[in-house]
C-alpha cells in the first residue's frame, strides 16, 4: 500500500482485517504513525461495541509494517496505490514501482479521476495496472470502481475482483473515461450546487438541507465537498474539463478561490463549514 493518508490507511486497514499482510509504504514517517494510529482508534471502536476483541484488535495492527522505503514492494503480488491526485506524480510513481516489482505483480491505483491507460503507460506491464476506487470511508464503504485500461488484461481484472471480494467490497467494472462513473455523475452536482451557492440562489444551510431531505442523501453536496477535500474536488473537475473538452464541467469560480485561500474542507478546518 502506497501512501499513508486518509485513503491509504483505510485500505491498509480493510486488507489487514481481511487477513491480508500489508506492507505500508509513505515517504514521511510521521504520516506512517499517524495512519498507524488511526488504524487502531478505528479498530478500538469495534472493540468498544463488542465486536471485536483487543486480541483480534492487536492482530489486525501486526499484519500491517509501515516502512518509508519503496523497495518494500519488492515482494509484494499487488501493490496499491493512494498518493495525490496528480498525473505526473502517479506516472513517476507507477515507472518507479515497475523497476521494483516482481514481473508479475498487479499495480493498482486509487485514483478517483485520472486515467489508467496513461498511467499504465508509464510501466512495461501496461496489462498488469488497473485501478482501483475505493470509497471513503474504506473500511465502512463497501463499492470498489475497478477500472479497466485500454490494455488491461481479462486476467488482472480477475484477480482484483477477487481481492476485492476477499476484501469484503463490492467491485463494480468501469472502462476509463473521465471521472469514471462515480465521480462524472458526482462532481457535476457538488460544482452546481457550488455555484447555486456562489450566484445567492440559497445558503449553504439550505441547499445541503434540499438535498438531505427532498433526495434522501445522507449529507447535503456542500458538506460532502468538505469531507472529500475541496482541493480534490477541484483536481477532479479539472480532469473532467480537460478530458472531455466541455465547458459544463467548468470549477465554479468560487471553488477555485476557496481552494486558492487554502480552505479546503474538514482537513483543514474550514471550507463551506467550519470544523
Amino acid at each position: 500500500m502506497i501512501g499513508g493518508g486518509t485513503m491509504g490507511n483505510g485500505i491498509a486497514h480493510t486488507a489487514a482485517a481481511s487477513g491480508f499482510d500489508v506492507t505500508l509504504v509513505d515517504i514521511d514517517a510521521s504520516i506512517l504513525q499517524r495512519a498507524v494510529s488511526t488504524i487502531t482508534a478505528n479498530l478500538q471502536r469495534g472493540v468498544d461495541k463488542g465486536k471485536m476483541t483487543a486480541e483480534e484488535r492487536d492482530a489486525v495492527v501486526g499484519r500491517i509494517r509501515p516502512v518509508t522505503d519503496v523497495q518494500a514492494a519488492a515482494d509484494a503480488d499487488i501493490v496499491i496505490e493512494a498518493i495525490i491526485e496528480n498525473t505526473e506524480a502517479k506516472s513517476k510513481l507507477f515507472a518507479t514501482l515497475d523497476q521494483v516489482t516482481k514481473p508479475d505483480c498487479i499495480l493498482a491505483s486509487n485514483t478517483s479521476s485520472i486515467s489508467i491507460t496513461r498511467i499504465a503507460a508509464a510501466t512495461k506491464r501496461p496489462d498488469k495496472v488497473i485501478g482501483m476506487h475505493f470509497m471513503n470511508p474504506v473500511p465502512v464503504m463497501t463499492l470498489v470502481e475497478v477500472i479497466r485500461g485500454i490494455a488491461t488484461s481479462d486476467e488482472t481484472w480477475q484477480r482484483v475482483e477477487d481481492l476485492s471480494k476477499r476484501m469484503g467490497k463490492t467491485p463494480i467494472e468501469v472502462n476509463d473515461y473521465p471521472g469514471f462513473i462515480s465521480n462524472r455523475v458526482l462532481m457535476p452536482m457538488i460544482n452546481e450546487a457550488i455555484f447555486t451557492l456562489y450566484e445567492g440562489v440559497a445558503t449553504r444551510e439550505a441547499i445541503d438541507g434540499v438535498m438531505k431531505l427532498g433526495m434522501n442523501h445522507p449529507m447535503g453536496p456542500l458538506t460532502l465537498a468538505d469531507f472529500i477535500g475541496l482541493d480534490v474536488c477541484l483536481a477532479i473537475l479539472r480532469v473532467l474539463e480537460q478530458g472531455f473538452g466541455d465547458p459544463k464541467y467548468r470549477p465554479c469560480p468560487l471553488l477555485v478561490k476557496m481552494v486558492d485561500a487554502g480552505w479546503l474542507g474538514k482537513k483543514s478546518g474550514r471550507g463551506f463549514y467550519q470544523y
